[in-house]
This record gives C-alpha cells, structure tokens and sequence, in this order.
C-alpha cells in the first residue's frame, strides 16, 4: 500500500524548475490542527516509501489515542530508465512518486489528550525520516 495518486491528468510530467529557488508563499508553516508538528529544514523530495514510513511509524505509538493530520501526499511522478539501456528512444517509464518539500513546511501534525505521547511519537518517526526536522509546539 504506497501513496500514489489514482490518476493523473498527464502520463510523465517534465521536472519543472528548481524547487529550491521557487519564491511562493508557504501555506503549510505553522500549526493549523494539532497541538505539536514536524517542521522540515531544508529541501528536499520525500517519496512515497518515505511517506508511508512516516504514517506506519505514528500509528504505531499513538495507536488510537490521539488524531495525526499529514500535509504531505506525493504528487510529482519521477521517471527513470532502465539500466543497461542505450540513450535515446524516448523518456523513460515511472519510478516513483515524489513530494517537493521546502523549507518551513509542516509535514504531519499531531492532537492528542497527553503531549509526552504525541512527543514520544514525533521522535520515534523523526529517525525514521532522511531529512533534518524540526519539533514544533502550538
């Protein structure tokens, strides 16, 4: 069971621009649900397994104690060719899906009764991420 988005309005997409100079307002900076947060540092692409390791790992310690809210869902497909495959011919066929992470984006948000849980889980799953994070509070 990986996030992947059921359909999309294109089969490959071309990369775009470079993400870490886009210039957009962050919509996802502070806490809007739950009471403490997981903050991202730098950028970066998280993939689906990421994600999914991300989900897994919460849901094991908060179990059904508390509420998680995830703002991140990949999105961005990744193509990729074959190896031992000579140039040419074409774009390559879909690797894996992708999230654009920027700096100061909140990626999974935590309501619980007791904080030393929410606390304990955002730890355990902030090993589990390759990325530097941040614990925020609200």
């Amino acid at each position: 069971m990986l996030f992947i988005p059921k359909k999309s309005k294109f089969k490959k997409y071309q990369k775009g621009k470079a993400y870490n100079r886009i210039n957009s307002k962050i919509l996802f900076n502070q806490l809007n649900f739950g009471s403490i947060g997981l903050k991202a540092l730098y950028f970066t692409h998280l993939t689906s397994k990421q994600i999914l390791t991300l989900y897994k790992s919460l849901k094991k310690v908060i179990k059904k104690k508390g509420k998680i809210k995830f703002n991140v869902f990949p999105h961005s497909p990744i193509s990729k060719k074959p190896n031992e495959i000579r140039m040419g011919k074409g774009k390559g066929n879909i690797n894996h899906w992708v999230f654009k992470i920027k700096p100061g984006f909140v990626l999974c948000e935590i309501e619980t009764a007791t904080l030393q849980l929410a606390l304990r889980a955002i730890k355990y799953a902030q090993i589990k991420l390759p990325i530097k994070t941040k614990i925020i509070l609200n």
